[in-house]
Order: structure tokens, then sequence, then C-alpha cells
């Protein structure tokens, strides 16, 4: 039973004020896996895969430096997602300048370990993916703000829609992927859900939800944005990190911007203790970052 007064995790985000930008967790590659069962609090440890599978499975793709995803559709019946008899998989590199989807699938759940993990495997798609995370057992505010948006978005786009494990960052749901460029997003509104798609296909992003592209780091998704406050660009590739380096006030991040080089300041600060989580006990700070300079100069 809850206390008087409590709120969801994502409720308290919203009453502070929790800014987006810099928060996405890093991912440069994701192996994303049709996983169409109930998921416990780890959708891969506890579903319909062999535990001894999506261990080794698990291992094997944060070994190669990518993160796996759980997916599954949406709207199906609980019969349905009892009798999955093949598995679905993407690879998905979200690099600048390399962003692909590549999909297969698997008779038998075993032969997923035996995907290669190099990019020379499954069939290479030209179709987006929009992955909303739906992972109830993770976290409550992910089912309750999650499951709107991907009725909304498989509505309108079937093909690509998909329910996803857990993102991360629970207190901005609903948060959602749009692969192949890694965008990850935050507070997605059913009702903005198809402006921020309409946004990609555009070759843009919806700045007011964007937590970040989580090829980059959550330093250099940070000074993205700050460099797109000034500029007033959303283009997905209006810029390119040239180099990003740590000092004791922060970190200068140098962005190419058409030709113009932007030297970014971010500097950091501690919130107040909070909540981060539905089933979070114990306020903890977070670090939130805030531009220091911004300076134009033109490239060399």
């Amino acid at each position: 039973m809850t206390e008087p007064g409590w709120l969801p995790c994502s409720d308290r985000s919203l009453e502070r004020g929790d800014p987006l930008p810099g928060t996405a967790g890093f991912g440069e590659r994701w192996l994303l896996v049709e996983v169409e069962s109930a998921w416990g609090a780890h959708a891969f440890f506890a579903s319909a895969l062999d535990t001894s599978v999506s261990r080794a499975l698990v291992t094997r793709a944060e070994a190669a430096g990518i993160r796996p995803l759980a997916i599954r559709r949406t709207r199906l019946r609980a019969e349905e997602r009892r009798s999955q008899s093949s598995w679905r998989w993407a690879l998905v590199d979200c690099r600048p300048e390399r962003a692909s989807i590549r999909w297969g699938r698997v008779d038998r759940v075993e032969e997923l370990l035996e995907i290669p993990l190099d990019g020379s495997a499954g069939v290479l798609s030209d179709r987006p993916i929009y992955a909303v995370c739906t992972h109830a057992r993770h976290d409550q505010c992910c089912a309750v703000r999650g499951r709107p948006v991907v009725e909304a978005l498989a509505a309108a786009h079937p093909d690509e829609t998909w329910e996803c494990s857990h993102l991360g960052g629970d207190r901005f749901a609903a948060t959602m992927i749009v692969f192949p460029h890694g965008l990850l997003y935050g507070r997605v509104p059913a009702a903005e859900a198809e402006a921020v798609v309409a946004a990609y296909a555009d070759g843009r992003v919806a700045r007011e939800y964007l937590r970040g592209r989580t090829a980059l780091s959550t330093v250099a998704q940070a000074a993205e944005e700050f460099a797109r406050e000034h500029t007033g660009d959303d283009a997905i590739e209006a810029f390119r990190v040239v180099s990003e380096h740590a000092h004791p006030h922060g970190w200068t991040v140098e962005l190419d911007h058409g030709g113009e080089r932007l030297v970014v300041e971010v500097g950091e600060t501690l919130s107040e203790p909070l909540l981060s989580t539905c089933g979070a006990t114990i306020p903890r700070r977070v670090r939130e970052f805030e531009l220091r300079s911004l300076e134009e100069s033109v490239a060399s």
C-alpha cells in the first residue's frame, strides 16, 4: 500500500522539472530480440527465454559492447504470447554515418547464440523502429505512461512499432527510442507520439522530448542540445562531435556545424536528493548538466 500523498516517479520528476538533455544511457549498438511473453523484472531472465540461453546471450552481447533489448508486438492476446515458435532479432548500429538495422529470424532459441554480432548477418532494412518502454514489472510508470504511446503509434505504424523492455530513466516515462539513429525520448504524451515520428521522418529531432542520442556520451548529448538551442537547428545530423575533453571545471565539447566550429563548455551540478524510480526508498542526488559558455569559430 502506498503512503498518502505518494506520487509515481514520473509525476515527481515532472513536478520538479528534471532536465531531459544528457540522460540517454550510452549504446552505440543494440541487439533487439523478440520475446513474446510476459516479462518479469528483467525481460531476458524472467520471460519465455530459457534462462541459460538468456544469460549467455546477454553476456555475449554486452561483452561485444552491444545493449540487449527485448521487444514484442502490442495488442497480442495471452494465448498468442505463449505460442511463439520462432525468434526475430535485429542488430542496430546507431553510430553517426553508420546508422543501420539488420533483421533476422531463428527457429530455435539456442540459435540466438550463433548470431554474428559484426553486422554481417541479417537483412538490411530501410524501415525505422519505434520502440516504447512498457516494462511494467521494472517500473509501473513505464506501463502507465508507455502503453498509451505504443497504442497510438501501433495504430498508425503497426509494422514499425514495438513494445520494449527497460530503456533507463523510469522517471522520464513515457520513454521511447527511434532506431537506427538511437534517439531516446522522454515524457512523450500519447497525443504527441505521432509528431515525434513525423519529425524523424523529416530528418529532425523533437527537441521538447529528446533526452539524447545513445551513440554519444551524456556530456556530448547535453552539449548538442545546448548547440541546438543556440542555433535553432533541429536536423538529426546537424552536429558532429569533433572532440570532448574533461577538465577540473567540467568539459569542453567541440562540435562541427556545417563547417562552423562550436566550442561548448559544459558544467555539472547535482540535484536535490530524489527518488528516481517508483521502487526507490533512499533519495539520492543525480547529476545534471548546465551550459557554461558557447563560442563560435570557423572550422580549420
